[in-house]
């Protein structure tokens, strides 16, 4: 059996973008409930081919009680948000539960880290499932035909089993948007000063400077940044670090903020970057 794995989301410059901290992001966070918000309030149809057209069934059909509330635990509306955030990370697997009739009447979106596709040597598809309690899947592992998996896949550049999450593209902006705000964080945690040097014309040696840097650090930095520095020898104080303006902080984080959007393919504006068209 051939087990096709991989890291997809660690890209470019080698930084490890997934999970808590990509979603961290606000335009990311905005981006994500906006789409699963909306579809998940979509009605479920159910239809039937009657030789013609397709007609929706509205009689108590057997298939309808799984689209009305798919598990014990979750609202139909729910249980479509959960599937849409499983597929932003690239994939969605669903496990069905059939009654004795053989109708499908659970639905559970599993933990797709905790999923694994499998392909046999003769091209048959199955899937190896870790502990799941809410999903009954037992400890240990379970292995299961493609048949009681519905596997729901997004961006597969390389494989057709094995979807990519979009922080494959928008990972990079999304990190560099909150680089920035940890940076402004920093920034005004300081009172809005960069960090600088202290210089002399004369000359100091490593001595002197290290009396200097401590007696600095502990009087004038952290809880103590604002009271008022006396300097001997004519020290001067040299700012180093760039400012919010120098740097164009806002721009650059409009500018991250719009790539993220680009990649969910969500106008700018409804998650309140740029203006209403």
């Amino acid at each position: 059996t051939t087990i096709f794995s991989g890291n997809p989301d660690r890209i470019q410059t080698d930084t490890d973008v997934r999970g808590i901290k990509f979603d961290t992001n606000w335009v990311v966070w905005s981006c994500k409930t906006l789409i699963a918000g909306d579809i998940g309030k979509l009605r479920i149809k159910l239809v039937e081919w009657d030789g013609r057209i397709w007609k929706e069934v509205t009689n108590n059909s057997p298939y309808l009680q799984v689209l009305r509330k798919p598990n014990a635990y979750q609202t139909r509306q729910q249980f479509i948000e959960n599937w849409l955030f499983s597929l932003f990370g690239g994939n969605t697997y669903v496990l069905k539960e059939r009654d004795g009739r053989g109708i499908v009447s659970r639905m559970y979106v599993l933990d797709p880290q905790r999923v694994t596709p499998l392909v046999s040597p003769t091209g048959l598809v199955f899937y190896r499932l870790q502990e799941d309690l809410l999903a009954k899947v037992p400890m240990g592992e379970v292995v299961v035909p493609a048949s009681e998996i519905i596997h729901d896949r997004q961006n597969c550049l390389y494989h057709p089993l094995v979807g990519l999450s979009t922080a494959f593209a928008a990972g990079l902006a999304a990190t560099q948007g909150l680089k920035i705000q940890t940076n402004s964080e920093q920034f005004f945690r300081n009172m809005s000063r960069p960090s600088g040097i202290l210089t002399s014309p004369g000359f100091i040696n490593d001595i002197q400077a290290a009396e200097y840097k401590k007696r600095w650090t502990e009087n004038f930095s952290g809880a103590n940044i604002g009271k008022v520095a006396v300097l001997g020898n004519d020290l001067k104080y040299q700012p180093l670090a760039t400012d919010a303006k120098d740097s164009q902080m806002v721009e650059q984080l409009k500018m991250s903020a719009e790539m993220i959007c680009s990649a969910f393919h969500v106008p700018a504006y409804k998650v309140g970057v740029g203006q209403i068209p």
